[in-house]
């Protein structure tokens, strides 16, 4: 096998555990209904069971960075699909919630460690900027893919099984995954080269693991969901909640202040955040994922409790999200070639702004065409932004903290996916309540509503008013980049220097 044939079979094998990663945030979307009829969860219960992956994920992806650059990428790579698959048995065999949320947090936890590798590995195996920005490509491209495509492996899985098989099937994709790794991935860390030998040397990474950092970083998100989650039910502006929300603030600020005081040795060195295209790219991530996980969240509820379809008919009625964003990762690489990265960032954004305006004038009558429309154009806008802001901050950062910047890019996607279930849930939450008033504990947004007109309108409203909250943020970041002047001249990166 030729150097070249090789390194792309290594990135394929290593898009398995990101297709895998993405399949896990959404697999149980559309399995609330039936969850909630074998284990009676609370409303606040599911939404920790869909929310609890993303948020340890990003809680402790940049601590797993720092180890991965340690410990090598392959080995975090295959140790973090163990934990995967071991977690995901311990939740198919869950017979209450507490269990099951346990299991996801397990999950997110072996993601962590996984997720940095695989973007490091590919950065370490194409250092060309063309070679590289095609296998970002691939990379946001089947992540995406995994992502959107849950819904559609959940409901054949609920069907024909039961929830229990959104967790059973990691185990042989798992399996799978580990065999080819060690036939095909090199392994790429401190004092590596890539395959054959061809891969640039790396300099020894010292970065010595932040506990505390780890700490107060997971502490603060979790502390922030957990309000965000918990509004609804005992008031937004209730002591508890308001509590929360100040503890995350101070927990952050914590954060903040301790990386700083650790300068060379810190988790999150300041010094990369300050970088144009480290923090073009993170923030766009984030609000771009809060924007799209919340609202797959929200549709595929949607489809069964008020268009009525069953949690396959569901789950395959969201492909048209899936498909136009794997054609605009696709299309991305042609963009970013032509443009600097804010560019085609802000191009993206504006599309997935359009497509909120569209979902937001959803009516109790409308159809599934209207739906599928909403999906294609938010569907390319992602595409474009999320290969554009990858590469904005994989470009900029040292091929020896490669997992550093994979962390970086991983942990914003993921804290945005988390508070955008938590945030849209909320909202969702909210104007149903207000809507139905003493009937909500019966037709809660996160169950199949009863057949009335009453209920259907509900859910509606409460869709448009979580439409209007993701394009707002949207149509933010995007008209934000728009006067944005990196400090670097075009197509300087400017790696160096971590």
């Amino acid at each position: 096998m030729t150097r070249d044939r090789a390194r792309w079979a290594a990135a394929a094998v290593v898009c398995l555990g990101v297709f895998l990663l993405g399949m896990d945030l959404t697999v149980l979307n559309v399995a609330v209904p039936d969850l909630q009829r074998d284990l009676d969860p609370s409303m606040a219960q599911v939404q920790w069971i869909v929310d609890a992956y993303a948020l340890v994920l990003a809680g402790l992806v940049l601590t797993a960075g720092a180890l991965t650059d340690r410990i090598g990428r392959r080995r975090a790579f295959t140790i973090g699909l163990a934990v995967c698959a071991a977690a995901s048995a311990l939740g198919a065999l869950a017979e209450e919630p507490g269990p099951v949320i346990a299991a996801r947090c397990g999950m997110g936890a072996g993601a962590a460690l996984l997720m940095p590798a695989t973007l490091s590995i590919i950065g370490n195996l194409f250092t060309e900027p063309a070679a590289r920005r095609r296998a970002i490509a691939l990379w946001a491209a089947v992540l995406g893919l995994g992502g959107m495509t849950g819904p559609v492996l959940g409901g054949a899985l609920v069907e024909g099984f039961s929830w229990r098989a959104g967790f059973w099937v990691n185990v042989p994709f798992v399996a799978v995954t580990l065999v080819l790794t060690a036939l095909v991935v090199p392994e790429t860390g401190p004092g590596r080269t890539g395959i054959h030998g061809g891969g640039r040397a790396e300099g020894r990474c010292e970065q010595r693991v932040d506990l505390p950092g780890a700490l107060l970083s997971a502490c603060g998100l979790l502390t922030l969901v957990w309000a965000v989650i918990e509004s609804p039910v005992k008031g937004w502006t209730s002591t508890p909640v308001l509590t929360g929300f100040a503890l995350a603030a101070a927990l952050m600020a914590a954060f903040a202040a301790h990386e700083k005081r650790r300068a060379g040795h810190a988790m999150l060195p300041l010094p990369l955040l300050r970088r144009p295209g480290v923090l073009r790219g993170a923030v766009s991530l984030a609000l771009l994922s809060f924007a799209l996980y919340g609202a797959l969240f929200v549709i595929t509820l949607y489809l069964q409790g008020v268009l009525g379809y069953t949690p396959w008919q569901a789950g395959v009625r969201t492909l048209p999200l899936a498909a136009a964003l794997a054609v605009g990762s696709l299309a991305a690489p042609r963009m970013l070639a032509r443009h600097d990265g804010r560019t085609p960032i802000a191009a993206g954004l504006a599309l997935v702004t359009g497509a909120f305006a569209v979902l937001a004038h959803t009516r109790a009558t409308s159809g599934y065409g209207h739906l599928m429309f909403f999906q294609v154009i938010a569907g390319l806008g992602a595409g474009i932004a999320a290969v554009a802001g990858t590469e904005s901050v994989m470009g900029a950062v040292p091929l020896s903290r490669a997992a550093l910047g994979s962390a970086v890019n991983d942990a914003t996607r993921q804290v945005g996916a988390a508070l955008g279930v938590a945030v849209q849930g909320s909202v969702l939450s909210t104007v149903v309540t207000d809507r139905l008033g003493a009937a909500a504990p019966v037709a809660g947004p996160t169950a199949v509503l009863p057949p009335t007109p009453v209920a259907r309108q509900a859910f509606v409203d409460g869709l448009t008013a979580t439409a209007l909250t993701a394009g707002a943020v949207t149509l933010a970041a995007a008209l934000a980049l728009i006067p944005w002047r990196s400090a670097m001249p075009q197509g300087t990166t400017s790696r160096e220097g971590l």
